[in-house]
């Protein structure tokens, strides 16, 4: 029979492992945060395409699952060093691609505790600090966008749900206003809604018709030369209409120009015709906090809803997106989960899932939060400003250039290029400029020409890295035959 003073030693050796292995668990985060580190301190220098293509990424990150599993430690590490060639530096200075913007360490920082916090910022029981947090945020983004301070405000994963949120919200208080309830009733016999969105409307518009059974009901209005709605044509197909419940769709910073539909005579037609105006703002609404270029807003102060993105000029990272109602009754009615183990609350206490489809959720606002902390009033403005004078640059350079085209009027971060006298032309320039690595950007097709797409949002970005990109543009399109 074993002794006490036995016994008492071997529970202190396995007390003494049960430390050390308590020590080691969390090792993996230290690693990451290293790891972390060394990517982000090399964006300025790295390719800003991906080094691997789709064949060299699988072979290596496709691996059989063990039946033991793997030491945290050696999966981040190789994780780290597999991924590595296949990313592209989104994050950098020199990424002009698809309006993405980088991600401030301050939000970066924030995302890494709401990981760690691990929260449900569905409702106040499950996240009452971070629920608070996202109050505030949400109080700080009415205050920047210049929207009504009783406006419903979600914290979603990017413009797309925001379109979809806002929608829904429009949805309801047009068909209520039409003596209709579409939560309980839902479509079927109910009052037609026709949905209007201008001719470049981005494709999230579509598809959040689609979602909400309003897919096969969208009227397109007639743009200009570059993608604004027109708000004649607007008139005089509301004018010509049926009248009925009416969802009105127009856009600040069209995708590839960054024109702003003309908000002032758009929002006077609605009221005209008692139709919901609804904005779509994914980047372009932020100009709202700069007084150098908020002018091109004017007038959609006056719409029922707008939905943003975080991910993009706010730069805080993937995914954030954020929709904005001025009825806050409709946008709860259109959002609010209940149950029976859902405690009932006061309209004051913050509950994520009134505002947003989602029940369960990460704390989107938190680096939201963090961001507008760091940055203020004025150093969103210089942000924003800052990207459009890098973009105005950029096109300038470009523009002085024989053979080079600048399709659009740069009156924001989105710069439309041409180059030489065909499509194949352009595009090679564009491959040409991918495969070098100075900068990347996308092409695409506009008024049914092809373009290059220069789309500068990210808060790295300075003006050595605008001439830098320029200097590389036009070296690619000097190449034989453009």
């Amino acid at each position: 029979m074993e002794s006490d003073e036995t016994s008492t030693s071997a529970d202190r050796s396995l007390e003494t492992e049960d430390v050390r292995a308590s020590d080691r668990r969390y090792d993996c985060l230290d690693d990451a945060a290293r790891l972390a580190r060394r990517y982000l301190d090399g964006l300025g220098v790295r390719p800003v395409g991906a080094e691997a293509g789709l064949g060299e990424m699988r072979a290596v990150l496709a691996r059989p699952l063990t039946d033991e599993g793997e030491d945290p430690s050696v999966i981040i590490e190789s994780l780290a060093r597999d991924v590595g060639p296949g990313l592209v530096a989104s994050g950098g200075p020199r990424y002009f691609g698809f309006v993405i913007g980088g991600a401030l360490p301050v939000a970066v920082a924030a995302d890494w505790l709401v990981s760690a916090w691990d929260q449900n910022g569905g409702g106040f029981p499950a996240a009452p600090s971070l629920s608070v947090v996202e109050e505030v945020a949400a109080g700080w983004v009415r205050e920047l966008l210049g929207v009504p301070a009783s406006s419903g405000v979600g914290f979603v994963t990017g413009c797309q749900m925001a379109n979809v949120t806002c929608l829904a919200a429009a949805r309801h208080a047009v068909l209520r206003d039409a003596g209709w309830h579409v939560e309980t009733r839902g479509l079927h016999g109910a009052p037609r809604i026709r949905v209007l969105a201008g001719e470049y409307a981005h494709v999230t518009i579509g598809v959040a018709c689609r979602l909400l059974g309003l897919g096969g009901l969208v009227d397109v209005v007639p743009a200009d030369d570059q993608g604004r709605m027109r708000a004649d044509a607007l008139e005089e197909a509301l004018t010509g209409g049926a009248g009925g419940p009416t969802i009105v769709c127009a856009q600040a910073g069209e995708i590839h120009t960054g024109a702003f539909d003309p908000f002032v005579d758009i929002a006077r037609v609605c009221r005209e015709h008692a139709a919901w105006l609804h904005v779509d703002g994914a980047f372009g609404l932020w100009v709202a906090a700069s007084p150098r270029r908020r002018t091109l807003l004017a007038g959609a102060e006056q719409a029922d809803s707008w939905a943003t993105d975080g991910h993009k000029w706010l730069n805080v990272p993937y995914d954030c997106g954020i929709a904005v109602v001025t009825d806050p009754q409709a946008h709860r009615a259109a959002m609010t989960s209940t149950s029976a183990y859902v405690p009932a609350h006061a309209d004051d206490v913050p509950y994520g899932l009134d505002w947003t489809p989602e029940f369960s959720r990460r704390a989107r606002g938190v680096p939201v939060y963090a961001a507008l902390r760091q940055l203020g009033r004025r150093g969103l403005a210089d942000l924003v400003d800052r990207c459009c004078d890098h973009a105005r640059l950029i096109a300038g350079r470009l523009a002085a250039e024989p053979g080079i085209e600048i399709v659009n009027d740069v009156v924001l971060n989105q710069v439309l290029v041409r180059f030489g006298d065909d499509d194949g032309c352009t595009d090679t320039v564009i491959e040409q400029v991918q495969r070098d690595g100075t900068c990347w950007l996308a092409g695409s097709t506009f008024r049914g020409r092809r373009v290059m797409r220069i789309s500068v949002v990210g808060w790295q970005t300075t003006a050595a890295d605008a001439h830098r990109s320029a200097d590389a543009i036009i070296s690619a399109a000097r190449v034989p035959g453009c």
